[in-house]
């Protein structure tokens, strides 16, 4: 049986498939370069999304936590005195011991000073001396005058003895002087009281030696009126503005701790130790009742008064390094923008600043290493404004 044959497939059949398939293959190889580049251009988008560091950030806090500051104090008499000898001897006798109450004038201790009652003696016998010497030339003054008229006696003479009668009056008042001076220092044998009060000390005893101006040695009592405290702080210089004259605190004392005692600050030193960068301030407290003792360590709770409300932020947020004490934020266009700071308070887990920030600034609660200015940043936190500290607190329960 006969075969049929096929015609001859044409040339030009043959360069139209060869170009369908030329193109088909260059296609296939440009699809293949394009999904690689895009390939690679997400994986490239991938890291540097993957390298900008994703942060947490939070607003600066302007509630006041806490508008106390509480600080160590020292108690004080309102009034002391120690009392030193004015006069030199031994110790007769005492009459108050510690703990006593006393009032202005009692008589508490008596010096024995024999060498000052001699010198008393002396000085009554060398006025005695002087009146009688001062009463003879003014008797012999009155009767040269009578015999001038005789011209028995020259007006040289008469010069003469008033002058002397001068000279001795002058001798009289200064023994007159010497003999009050001495009677004034006897009579600080007696040891008095200058004001109510307790003794609070006594370093003496009957036959002691006695040195007159307390050059060694303590007091030999101490007088304490106690019936109202002074209370001494010594606040951070930070502090003082806020801190007012008139201001109430509460004084509270290691021997009564369920007990409360007002105090009110009456005065500042108005001046900065160089060696501790405080200020001193003094508070009264009432001590009527005589509850309190003088010498004693208190915990004083003063109230602040600020003129704008302090901002408080986490204390994570903190870096510090060569560059000081630092905050990170976020700027509109979320880049970085380190600002440096300061302290008002460490509250522990918040930080209360006294510069450096404003509310609306957005603080990288936990700042991660390696951050520079102008680093870009992702935002964890959602859109719109961010928590602040309180709010932070309040979501960890």
């Amino acid at each position: 049986m006969p075969t049929e044959s096929r015609p001859p497939v044409s040339r030009r059949k043959l360069g139209i498939v060869g170009l369908l398939a030329g193109i088909v293959a260059v296609l296939v190889v440009i699809t293949g370069i394009r999904a690689r580049e895009d390939s690679d251009t997400k994986l490239k988008e991938w890291t540097d999304t993957q390298a900008i560091p994703t942060v947490a950030v939070a607003l600066p806090d302007a509630k006041v936590l806490n508008p106390t500051l509480d600080l160590p104090g020292r108690l004080e008499a309102y009034n002391r005195a120690p009392i030193f000898a004015r006069v030199s001897g031994y110790l007769k006798s005492w009459s108050a011991d510690i703990g006593a109450r006393v009032k202005t004038g009692d008589v508490i201790a008596e010096i024995e000073a024999p060498d000052l009652d001699q010198q008393l003696l002396q000085a009554r016998a060398d006025l005695a001396s002087a009146e009688a010497s001062a009463k003879l030339s003014e008797a012999t003054l009155g009767r040269r005058r009578t015999l001038i008229a005789s011209n028995f006696v020259s007006m040289q003479e008469i010069d003469e003895r008033t002058a002397d009668l001068s000279n001795k009056n002058g001798s009289v008042k200064a023994d007159q002087a010497n003999v009050e001076r001495l009677e004034a220092l006897a009579g600080y044998k007696k040891i008095t009281v200058p004001f109510d009060g307790i003794v609070t000390s006594r370093d003496t005893d009957v036959g002691a030696l006695i040195n007159a101006g307390g050059t060694t040695g303590p007091a030999m009592f101490t007088i304490s009126d106690i019936r109202k405290l002074r209370v001494y702080v010594n606040v951070p210089q930070t502090y003082v503005p806020a801190i007012k004259i008139g201001a109430k605190a509460v004084i509270t004392m290691p021997e009564y701790p369920t007990k409360t005692f007002l105090a009110t600050v009456e005065a500042s030193s108005q001046s900065v130790d160089v060696n501790s960068g405080t200020t001193r301030m003094q508070l009264g407290l009432d001590n009527t009742k005589g509850e309190l003792m003088p010498g004693g360590y208190a915990n004083v709770r003063m109230s602040l008064t600020r003129d704008a409300v302090p901002l408080h932020i986490p204390a994570s947020a903190l870096i510090f390094n060569q560059s000081g004490l630092r905050v990170a934020t976020v700027g509109s266009d979320d880049k970085v923008l380190f600002k440096t700071v300061t302290i008002a308070r460490d509250l522990g887990r918040d930080i209360e600043l006294g510069s450096g920030i404003s509310p609306d600034d957005r603080i990288i609660v936990a700042p991660p290493d390696g951050l520079s200015d102008g680093d870009q940043v992702r935002v964890a936190a959602p859109k719109g404004k961010p928590a602040t500290v309180s709010e932070k607190q309040d979501v960890k329960g």
